[in-house]
């Protein structure tokens, strides 16, 4: 753990305990003696705290003050996690557009910047030091977007025009909105559709026209909703998944070892420094462009649907770049 950590578990355990022997600490904080009595005069000296050894009871504990009320330490301090977390809620709801949410963003966005203002650094120095970017977002109407947050908490069903980008047309649609899902920063809506009589993913940024109907929305218990568009990979998933088998050059594999394409994938390093990354997916449509982005640096080598879906593509690059 982090020196912040280390500050709310020592304070943590002396205000439960009220007295903490020393072997209670270095058992707790896994440090060394100097380690932890650096952290005890830091404590004492920067942050006030009145941590003194009883010698009666053998060990340290907070010295009450005249009043009688018991120290606290002076705002809060945030590890890497808890920062990357609170950074990524404001930057999400920097990016939510204006709708059913828009009387609540403000205020959440003001408290998660004074927790960090609360901290060791200032909040604009945060912001100043710590970015986050996100990629790849889709605009929407934020008209589309208010009206499913109203159907999807009212449960109503909605009457949608939808823009399907492979075929290039637009459908019809009334579906039961199930749940709302930010993936890849860009909004996506999981729903039972009536026309096709089946859960589907809809991207919000694809729907033309949306109006919310009377009719009750059909519920889909929780597990059905995992089960159909979670096992498989991305947010183009399906219930039922094969498995794609992935060879990456020994050079890609620095980046592509570290990364998780799936809860459920398995990977391996062959005899040659290879990395064989076995991943399930439903549709490839979202996997197909995943491999593309990697060049060369890998091959599909089962299913061999996957294979031709992948081979298809890379012949039609080459016959456009043959006619430039």
């Amino acid at each position: 753990m982090d020196r912040t950590e280390r500050f709310h578990l020592i304070d943590q355990m002396l205000c439960n305990q009220r007295v903490v022997t020393r072997a209670q600490f270095l058992d707790a904080l896994e440090v060394s003696p100097a380690t932890f009595k650096r952290d005890l005069e830091y404590l004492r000296d920067r942050l006030a705290a009145p941590i003194v050894w009883d010698r009666e009871r053998r060990g340290y504990c907070y010295e009450q003050g005249e009043d009688g009320e018991q120290f606290q330490l002076p705002g809060l301090w945030f590890n890497t996690s808890e920062i990357q977390a609170l950074l990524s809620m404001d930057a999400l709801l920097e990016n939510l557009q204006p709708g059913v949410l828009s009387n609540h963003i403000e205020p959440l966005r003001s408290r998660i910047r004074m927790l960090l203002d609360d901290g060791d650094h200032s909040v604009d120095e945060i912001a100043r030091r710590i970015r986050i970017v996100p990629l790849a977002a889709k605009a929407y109407s934020s008209e589309y977007f208010q009206d499913l947050c109203q159907a999807l908490l009212s449960r109503k069903c909605v009457d949608m025009t939808y823009y399907s980008r492979p075929t290039d047309s637009s459908s019809e649609r009334r579906v039961s909105p199930q749940r709302l899902i930010y993936y890849r920063d860009n909004w996506y809506l999981d729903a039972w559709c009536h026309l096709r009589s089946g859960l589907r993913s809809f991207s919000i940024d694809a729907i033309k026209a949306l109006d919310i109907t009377s009719e009750a929305a059909i519920e889909v218990d929780a597990q059905e909703l995992n089960r159909e568009l979670e096992s498989g990979y991305g947010i183009f998933s399906g219930a039922k998944t094969r498995k794609a088998v992935l060879r990456f050059s020994p050079e890609i594999a620095r980046w592509v070892s570290r990364e998780t394409w799936h809860p459920d994938q398995q990977s391996e390093y062959d005899d040659q420094g290879y990395y064989v990354l076995r991943v399930p997916y439903s549709q490839d449509t979202e996997l197909v462009m995943d491999i593309l982005k990697h060049g060369s640096g890998v091959e599909v080598l089962q299913p061999s649907e996957l294979r031709q879906r992948v081979e298809q593509r890379i012949e039609a690059m080459q016959a456009l770049y043959a006619t430039s």
